[in-house]
């Protein structure tokens, strides 16, 4: 019940962001389908073609979906506060995620995330007031991190910037410096850091999480 409604959740966000997103899925599926019973009748194979062609085409139309669903996700935080943040929630594997550690009252915020990579920080805001406040928690956060590697990138549509669509990629294709014990231990250093946010009084905006788009199973 879980997962429908999560694909329910999902599709509504798709449909609301490309109305034309879900028919095309539906027919990568059906066209799929019909090559393999079209290829059974002509081979005389129809009893064997038809399951591998629902299976395929199940397989095709959920690959769709999920590409759909990824660019109806983007769409949805782009240009809001915590967009970045985001983001880094729905990386994948194993990483710890700390929203909003250093910003300013002008809502420029830095977010941390820990990897295998090392330390990643992600700034949003002006791309003129970002380079301080990275340069200032790269070398707070350098304290305890000692040798381990800290990349820093800003999200945005400036000079400078990565667009929100593509930090994602950016931070997976970054190397694999340390192991799992490693992290660990960095991520218990990093909490002995005292936070030192200069943002304005009131709380602070709430990234939401992207829904994830279900992944395709089959037996």
């Amino acid at each position: 019940m879980g997962r429908i409604k999560q694909m329910r959740m999902v599709a509504r966000l798709v449909r609301e962001q490309n109305p034309k997103a879900l028919p095309l899925v539906a027919l990568a599926g059906v066209g799929v389908l019909a090559a393999f019973v079209i290829a059974g009748l002509v081979a005389g194979a129809l009893p064997l073609l038809i399951p591998l062609g629902v299976l395929t085409g199940l397989m095709a139309a959920m690959l769709l979906f999920g590409r759909f669903a990824q660019s109806a996700q983007y769409s949805a935080v782009e240009g809001k506060p915590g967009a970045a943040a985001a983001i880094l929630q729905s990386l994948r594997g194993n990483w710890t995620v700390t929203p909003a550690i250093a910003g300013n009252r002008n809502m420029d915020v830095v977010h941390r995330a820990v990897g295998r990579p090392g330390v990643v920080l992600v700034g949003e805001g002006s791309p003129t007031r970002l380079p301080n406040l990275l340069a200032a928690e790269k070398k707070r956060v350098s304290r305890v991190a000692y040798d381990v590697p800290i990349y820093d990138f800003q999200v945005g549509n400036e000079d400078g910037q990565i667009p929100i669509r593509r930090i994602q990629r950016k931070i997976m294709r970054l190397p694999r410096n340390l192991r799992a014990g490693q992290i660990s231990d960095l991520n218990h250093r990093l909490k002995a850091l005292p936070q030192q946010m200069q943002m304005p009084k009131g709380p602070m905006p709430r990234p939401g999480r992207m829904p994830k788009a279900p992944r395709p199973r089959f037996r």
